[in-house]
């Protein structure tokens, strides 16, 4: 069992930047692909980074590319979004998410997690 526990999120104007974190307890995790997710009101969840157990692939979302980077630090067992360039359209509760010992690099697709996090709000103000 794996828990994830988000933090970082808040209130930001436009243009401004927020890292969230993403603390994962357990000692395997170093073994899971890790993927970021939001969800805006009355919208469905979806993809926005994902990046490979040992850091060396990640993927993103064309709405956020060249703005959010997505990092990792095994040893801490903590995965990063950092969010710049943020506008109104990156408000959303985000989502951290762990897949177990996947055959592939990244995923877009939810499904293919096996635990989330609580979700932490991010706010953009315009």
């Amino acid at each position: 069992q794996v828990q994830l526990v988000e933090s970082g999120g808040g209130l930001v104007q436009a243009g401004g930047s927020l890292r969230l974190s993403c603390a994962a307890s357990g000692r395997t995790f170093s073994t899971y692909a890790m993927g970021w997710f939001r969800q805006a009101p009355g919208k469905e969840r979806e993809f926005v980074a994902a990046i490979s157990w040992n850091g060396s692939s990640n993927d993103y979302a064309d709405s956020v590319k060249g703005r959010f980077t997505v990092s990792r630090v095994n040893a801490k067992n903590t995965v990063y979004l950092q969010m710049n360039s943020l506008n109104a359209e990156d408000t959303a509760v985000y989502y951290c998410a762990a897949a177990f010992r996947t055959t592939w690099s990244t995923s877009r697709r939810g499904y293919e997690y096996d635990y989330w996090g609580q979700g932490t709000q991010v706010t953009v103000s315009s």
